[in-house]
């Protein structure tokens, strides 16, 4: 059972950057790749942004496109998601997820292991 943890969530003033992490233990091998997601309060969880461990292609959703970076550390078996220039609309629980599908999946029902959330909270 692969089981994920996030880390890094926390209060930054607009414009400031913030770095998740996630660690992923207990059978990475069942994941072909690792997502981040995002849930504002009243609304549905949004992809942000997924990375492959083999290939190490990334892709993200269009308004984190050139502010956020998805990587990965297979030695390690962790992702982490810088962002820069953050927003207020930024403000967000954020989750770490991953994939046993090899195709490209940006909806959540795509991913089959979930963290457990972290706060990111942007003020203006």
């Amino acid at each position: 059972q692969v089981q994920l943890v996030e880390s890094g969530g926390g209060l930054v003033q607009a414009g400031g950057s913030l770095r998740l992490s996630c660690v992923a233990s207990g059978g990475t091998f069942s994941t072909y790749g690792m997502g981040w997601f995002r849930q504002a309060p009243g609304k549905e969880r949004e992809f942000v942004a997924v990375i492959y461990w083999s290939s190490g292609n990334a892709y993200y959703e269009d308004s984190v496109k050139g502010r956020f970076t998805i990587s990965r550390d297979n030695a390690k078996n962790t992702v982490s998601l810088q962002m820069n220039s953050l927003k207020p609309e930024d403000t967000a629980v954020y989750f770490c997820a991953g994939t046993d599908s090899p195709i490209v999946t940006y909806g959540p029902a795509g991913y089959v292991y979930w963290g457990q959330g972290t706060q990111v909270t942007v003020s203006s």
